[in-house]
């Protein structure tokens, strides 16, 4: 059984919501998974766990979280190179740039992919949830 930690920010709910159909999806492939917001993450993790699905929306003009979650994801980046990753967030305004950045950060990182990123606009719907939960299931 594979061990999946799912780390999101969520100023609205709307990424934490997509960051509990990640879990769900990881739960039903059969994965044991742990649900993270930020604050309770930290790098000291990372080897824990066989994936990790990290989740944050966009802010300003379309950059990570830059007072909790940049913080930490950064502090992460040193480990990730190998590690089975997934990344999702939502977003308000724009056209997911921020998402963009944020894969290519971690490609650079040598982070594993495991899955396409997953955005929506605002409130996840019927399809973002179903993606998430894809996502999930890529990961276990």
């Amino acid at each position: 059984m594979s061990k999946v930690a799912v780390v999101y920010w969520s100023s609205t709910g709307n990424t934490e919501a997509m960051a509990n159909a990640v879990a769900d999806g990881a739960k039903e492939a059969g994965a044991e998974v742990t649900v993270f917001e930020t604050a309770d993450f930290s790098a000291e993790k990372v080897d824990e766990f066989d994936a990790i699905a990290f989740g944050c929306p966009a802010m300003g003009a379309e950059v990570l979280e830059e007072d909790e979650f940049d913080p930490m994801f950064t502090s992460c980046e040193s480990k990730l190179s190998g590690k089975k990753i997934a990344l999702f967030g939502s977003y308000g305004w724009g056209d997911g740039e921020w998402m963009a950045d944020w894969e290519s950060r971690c490609k650079d990182d040598g982070a594993v992919l495991a899955a396409d990123c997953v955005i929506c606009q605002e409130e996840p719907d019927d399809e973002a949830v179903d993606k998430c939960k894809a996502l999930g299931r890529a990961l276990a």
